[in-house]
């Protein structure tokens, strides 16, 4: 067992392929725990950056001296995910060699949101302002969240395990961002950020946008400063067998715009996951989210 508040620097006893960590939080998380996974004891002080305060606290510390890969993910892995410890090992070993791997836990959303800022919209109030806000404050793409993302790049959770090569530039990557915003935005805005108004249904402890951002700044870092490094996105059969029809096929028409660059397709998704997500949440809930998740115009990521 790990507990993190002796994850102080010093030098590893030994050499290992693979490190993985399970953060919990409670005794009872703890029996939870998959025995290929390393448990890690969270308690303590928390910061609003959650596991990326926690991804930068492992980097320097002696847990991952040695580890060809290391990751750290939640007690409710293999509940989100349907994947133990021994499949997880056994995927990555299928796709050897690769700089990252990443899963996305929720498929369904992968062919009805344009990507993961606009989903994020029907989670957290102003959460489109806010974002476009902080990306141009910390001087990225304000227009991103705009874009067509294809699902081969879509994670919205911090499920890494990864080589330290990609650790060395996705940390500082999003620790940048952080900072660049925090100077250079408006009073309002970064209070506004930095406040539990994201939590407004009170399902995430009261977090402030700053988590929900920051775990979406991964396909950006990927096709940006991240683009020297090679990733796998990892199937994940179980959630995968929940989806309908309608989300499998958007999927694909998506994925297929995204990669023929075809706006004509494009356009036609969008009228076609309008329309499904109008019938699967409601009059009620178009009326309210449909038009902030539908960009006016075509651009792809």
């Amino acid at each position: 067992m790990v507990n993190m508040a002796d994850a102080d620097g010093g030098k590893a006893a030994t050499v290992m392929p693979a490190k993985i960590f399970q953060i919990y939080y409670e005794d009872w998380q703890r029996s939870l725990c998959d025995s290929r996974f390393v448990p890690l004891d969270n308690r303590g002080p928390a910061t609003e950056y959650l596991e990326f305060d926690l991804f930068e606290r492992l980097s320097i510390s002696r847990h991952v001296q040695g580890a060809a890969l290391w990751g750290a993910l939640s007690w409710r892995f293999t509940e989100k995910t349907g994947l133990d410890g021994d499949e997880l090992f056994a995927l990555i070993a299928e796709a050897p060699g690769r700089d990252v791997y990443f899963c996305n836990p929720h498929p369904q959303n992968e062919g009805v949101y344009h990507n993961l800022w606009m989903q994020g919209e029907t989670a957290h109030p102003r959460f489109i302002e806010l974002s476009r806000a902080f990306l141009v404050a910390a001087g990225l793409p304000g227009d991103e969240v705009d874009r067509i993302e294809a699902s081969s790049h879509y994670s919205c959770a911090n499920y890494f395990v990864a080589t330290p090569a990609f650790w060395a530039a996705y940390l500082p990557f999003v620790r940048g961002a952080i900072l660049r915003a925090d100077a250079n935005l408006s009073p309002a805005d970064k209070a506004a950020l930095h406040s539990t108004a994201a939590d407004d249904r009170n399902v995430h402890k009261g977090c402030t946008y700053m988590p929900f951002i920051v775990e979406r700044l991964f396909p950006l870092f990927l096709r940006t400063a991240g683009r020297h490094l090679t990733s796998h996105k990892i199937p994940l059969p179980v959630p995968e067998e929940d989806l309908d029809v309608h989300q499998r096929l958007l999927r694909e028409m998506k994925d297929n715009a995204c990669e023929q660059r075809s706006q004509w397709m494009a356009a036609c998704w969008v009228n076609y996951r309008s329309l499904y997500l109008q019938q699967r949440h409601g009059q009620q809930w178009a009326k309210r989210y449909l038009r902030a998740v539908t960009p006016k115009g075509i651009a792809f990521a």
